[in-house]
């Protein structure tokens, strides 16, 4: 006769048969090709899904309970030594992902409730990994978010009509505001639809249905373009906050400027779609000039300008793909030039590698009002 505890044991798995099967979902680091980040300044931008990087984040259904699972990297609190912990504080700051995960169910919940959708009580727990560079400027903690809103979105079958694809990137946005992190509308929008968006976010539209005007490109539009980034970036949170502030305030430069930024966006659709490779070289170069004359060198930092510096000693067109932290180049003259730049890179101690695309996931058709 078997005892209570053998039992137990052996009546746990029939248990969890009965759960469904655990759900993984990946998201792609994002690459600002053209435009501004859109970080309320009711801007305009091209932005495609970077297939080299990526998050991702698994749901293991659970018979009761929400849990979260440390990374054993990016959410250590055991260290070798006192250095190690202070290395690990400098390349990777003091936050993890965890704290995303936990903020996305807060606001996931709050939506649901509010749009009268009761999710059932079921339990679960969330774990993820990501090979993102930190603070690379290429939109690592908003795909972590973005994939966790993917796994609950499945695992609770939320109906579109609760949450419209159009409206995923403001919930994503909506939990990284919960955390105090300031950013816009483009990483997310990416992220939610994947390969080539054109987004406009025009104001007028913006207040009236929360959210751009987006647009689907055919990827094979894109020229070969080359991601650098170098092992210890800026931190790509922090340019923004005189430029903010200054636009708030109606400064006419900035003012001008932003509009100009915004033009590259607009003007970089048509040439994309006319094959224009020269003019789109133009476009880069001076969609990152206007950047610089807003922002000034200071904000933008050393090792994000000798990037650029080292992009252009070969005649590559070149810009942040961000807010910092890595640039995307574009070399016009094909392959020789591609090789000068790679060496270039090389010698100066950064990784450069060809971008690849990652397919759509949602194809985005322009709503206007």
């Amino acid at each position: 006769m078997a005892t209570a505890t053998q039992l137990q044991v052996e009546e746990v798995p029939q248990q969890l048969n009965s759960l469904q099967q655990a759900i993984s979902s990946k998201v792609c680091a994002r690459v600002g090709l053209l435009g501004n980040p859109s970080d309320g300044f009711y801007g305009k931008t091209i932005s495609f899904s970077l297939a080299n990087f990526y998050a991702e984040v698994k749901l293991t259904p659970a018979a009761a309970g929400v849990s979260f699972q440390p990374h054993p990297q990016h959410d250590s609190c055991e260290f070798d030594s006192l250095g190690a912990l202070v290395h690990r504080l400098d390349t990777q700051g003091y936050y993890g992902g965890i704290r995303l995960l936990m903020a996305l169910c807060k606001r996931f919940h709050a939506h649901c409730s509010k749009a009268g959708l009761t999710l059932p009580a079921k339990g679960f727990s969330l774990s993820y990994d990501t090979n993102i560079p930190r603070q690379a400027g290429l939109s690592g903690s908003s795909a972590i978010i973005c994939a966790g809103l993917n796994c609950l979105l499945q695992y609770f079958q939320v109906p579109e009509s609760v949450l419209p694809v159009q409206q995923q990137p403001s919930l994503i946005l909506s939990a990284e505001a919960e955390l105090g992190i300031t950013a816009g509308l483009q990483d997310r929008v990416i992220q939610v639809y994947g390969g080539v968006v054109c987004m406009d976010f025009d104001q007028q539209h913006m207040e009236a249905c929360g959210c751009g005007i987006y647009e689907s490109l055919d990827p094979a539009l894109l020229p070969r373009l080359w991601l650098v980034w170098c092992d210890n970036p800026s931190d790509s949170g922090r340019v923004h906050s005189t430029v903010k502030q200054r636009w708030l305030a109606g400064d006419a430069a900035v003012r001008e400027g932003m509009a100009r930024v915004a033009q590259c966006a607009e003007k970089g659709r048509a040439v994309l779609l006319q094959r224009d490779t020269a003019a789109l070289a133009q476009l880069m170069d001076s969609n990152f000039d206007l950047r610089r004359q807003m922002f000034g060198d200071a904000a933008l930092g050393e090792a994000n300008l000798a990037m650029i510096a080292t992009a252009r000693s070969v005649g590559a067109a070149a810009k942040f793909t961000g807010s910092g932290g890595a640039i995307v180049a574009y070399c016009p003259e094909g392959q020789q030039q591609e090789q000068r730049l790679q060496e270039a890179c090389a010698a100066a101690g950064y990784q450069c590698v060809l971008a690849e695309v990652a397919p759509a996931r949602h194809q985005a058709v322009p709503e206007r009002n």
